[in-house]
């Protein structure tokens, strides 16, 4: 990566300007190429790697699919004939009919929307909980750190699924009668409620190792107010971590997701979601195994995306590992 302050100290010739491959004055090539910065080199890192391409290829496409899933399966995902249970693949649906004579295929592209819309939202709220509380806790120091750190602890101490059980169980159990709107943000709210400790211990550790850089104690040398430190200063310099654990942490929920869906206390009816999928399909395994393997499929493949692109992204933004 070129060095800001070799442009400084070179001075421009005062003569007619030279061609690109020319050399300047005192031997030194002369290059019209603009310093890059941390973005800049990772994002031409990651030009290069197939990997990048693949995943982010593949991510685009479910995202296609859970945004506009009737341009993929005109088919109704929702009403069947029982008429057509446990059919086989044909050319109206390409993977078959579940038990009620639904279309697998319009339930499997339908089941995208759900699941990514669950985990999208749930990393937002997350990086935004955990990443408020890691700055605070970082910056200010002190009882405020303590008080907050301790509070991640006691998340911390809660393990995931019988945590999500648990919240999930009281709020959305067998006797409730929630929307799919409610349905769908008690799942989200209970994956940021147990996750967002993570998050707030990589801005906490960020913030640590930034806030006493020189360029931070000059801002404040200079007057600047605790706001401007950290939006300007701090902030984009601690972003890098929860980038990659951000990208990480989406295929993590749909995983999650469909983990709670398929013990049944997850998302539920009228929700599709490849959780639910599978969970109807299991006892019909021997039966009928598109009814488990094509949901798994895409869940698998969907997952592994967003996994192979965050690890991309975190060696193309760690120069250790370029």
């Amino acid at each position: 990566m070129s060095d800001p302050s070799i442009a400084s100290i070179v001075s421009t010739p005062p003569t007619h300007p030279t061609d690109s491959g020319a050399a300047a004055p005192g031997g030194l090539p002369q290059s019209n190429e603009k310093p890059r910065g941390l973005l800049g080199d990772a994002w031409r890192d990651l030009r290069r790697k197939p990997l990048f391409w693949i995943s982010a290829t593949l991510i685009v496409l479910f995202l296609l699919m859970a945004a506009f899933p009737a341009l993929f399966a005109p088919g109704d995902a929702v009403n069947g004939s029982l008429s057509r249970s446990l059919n086989k693949a044909s050319g109206d649906a390409w993977f078959g009919y579940d038990l009620q004579g639904r279309d697998v295929y319009a339930r499997v592209i339908y089941g995208a929307s759900a699941s990514i819309q669950v985990a999208v939202l749930a990393v937002i709220g997350t990086l935004l909980l955990g990443g408020t509380m890691g700055i605070i806790a970082g910056y200010r120091g002190g009882w405020v750190d303590g008080l907050l750190s301790r509070i991640a602890d006691v998340f911390f101490g809660l393990p995931f699924v019988l945590g999500a059980i648990v919240i999930l169980t009281t709020f959305n159990g067998s006797g409730t009668s929630n929307s799919k709107f409610e349905i769908t943000g008690l799942v989200t709210i209970s994956l940021i409620v147990l996750s967002w400790p993570v998050v707030m211990r990589l801005m906490r550790s960020s913030v640590l190792a930034t806030k006493e850089a020189d360029y931070i104690v000059a801002a404040r040398a200079l007057g600047a107010g605790t706001g401007r430190i950290i939006l300007k200063h701090l902030l984009p310099n601690c972003l890098a971590p929860l980038l990659v654990y951000g990208t990480i942490m989406v295929g993590s929920f749909i995983g999650a997701e469909a983990t709670l869906s398929f013990l049944g206390v997850g998302l539920k009816s009228p929700v599709v979601s490849w959780g639910i999928m599978i969970s109807d399909g299991k006892d019909f395994i021997r039966v009928a195994p598109g009814l488990v393997f094509f949901p798994a499929a895409f869940l698998v493949t969907a997952v592994l995306s967003f996994v192979m692109l965050g690890e991309a992204v975190r060696e193309a933004l760690d120069p250790k590992l370029r």
